[in-house]
């Protein structure tokens, strides 16, 4: 029997876990994305972004 059979699976399982890994990350920052989209939206702001500037009487 050949090792050639261990070579391809080992490296088809690390290519697996890596697009995993990669689907995971980008599916998780759409959902980050569109949790700050709706705080945004009822009012939370980010401590980064500058305060809106009152309106002088």
């Amino acid at each position: 029997m050949d090792h050639a059979f261990y070579v391809y699976g080992s490296y088809g399982f690390a290519a697996f876990v890596v697009l995993a890994l990669v689907g995971w990350t980008w599916a998780d920052g759409r959902l980050r994305l569109r949790e700050l989209a709706a705080l945004e939206a009822s009012g939370i702001r980010r401590r980064s972004q500058p305060k809106p500037e009152a309106t002088a009487p």
